[in-house]
């Protein structure tokens, strides 16, 4: 999901009176590739470990109107078929008044990993772009490898992570769902409604319809048993909105849980 400019983050940051107070990478931010262990099927599960500081921050896949996503380049790699890297429940920030989404303290993001050759061991090599964010935001760059080699060993952090996974919707309770599209003046309103049993605390949705698409944060309320879920989506400055309701995934987050749907059938 594409978002409007990190820019008041930076400009908290560069609004310190001294540079020498701000703090380092090194000070906030430690990392490493867990390797973990190899599927019979061939897959590999291993996962990069983030650690922040107290208080610090990181953000997930869509961050919201005041985070930046972590952009990933595993060309470094040999004999790497496919990666697909699992996100975990995040929670749900407020930052100068703007709702961000991510990690804070700890986050582990398991990688599930196909190799090209299965027969060959998977050299597997991460370049990672981040914002960690606490009082100030800061950019951040990692450089992590391992060696994926023979069946490994289970890891207990990353198969909590994966556990901790949005579940499907209808394992939540989802009996409906359907979706009214608006033309607006810039774009598009996709209103989204959900037949989902209440969670015990607030209830934020995220829209992510892939591509290059900005979306606002979600305007959200119940009406009885229905989970309504308001936002608006505009293309680049310049280019043609297209967008395929098949490919829109919506995630409901609460205190305690995540879910998530992919698709959302036309009212």
């Amino acid at each position: 999901m594409m978002m409007r400019p990190f820019l008041a983050p930076l400009l908290a940051l560069t609004a310190l009176p001294a540079l020498a107070e701000v703090p380092t990478q090194a000070d906030i931010l430690q990392a490493e590739l867990r390797p973990g262990w190899r599927e019979a099927d061939g897959r590999h599960f291993a996962a990069l470990h983030l650690r922040l500081a107290p208080h610090w921050k990181t953000y997930w896949r869509s961050p919201g109107d005041a985070g930046v996503p972590p952009v990933f380049d595993w060309a470094g790699s040999s004999n790497l078929g496919s990666v697909k890297v699992h996100w975990p429940r995040p929670e749900v920030f407020d930052f100068l008044g703007m709702q961000t989404i991510g990690y804070r303290d700890e986050v582990v993001l398991p990688v599930e990993v196909t190799p090209a050759d299965p027969s060959k061991p998977v050299s597997l090599r991460a370049d990672m772009d981040l914002g960690v964010c606490n009082d100030i935001c800061m950019p951040a760059t990692l450089e992590l490898g391992a060696e994926l080699t023979g069946p490994g060993a289970p890891d207990g952090l990353i198969t909590a992570a994966l556990d901790a996974q949005p579940r499907p919707a209808t394992e939540a309770g989802l009996t409906a769902l359907h979706c009214e599209f608006t033309p607006t003046e810039d774009g598009l309103r996709v209103t989204a409604r959900l037949h989902l049993p209440a969670a015990t605390s607030p209830e934020t949705v995220v829209m992510e319809p892939g591509g290059s698409l900005w979306v606002s944060d979600t305007e959200v309320r119940r009406e009885g048993a229905e989970l309504v879920a308001v936002a608006e989506m505009e293309p680049p400055r310049g280019t043609p909105l297209t967008f395929d309701p098949a490919t829109l995934r919506l995630t409901v987050l609460s205190a305690t849980e995540a879910v998530e749907v992919t698709g959302c059938p036309v009212d």
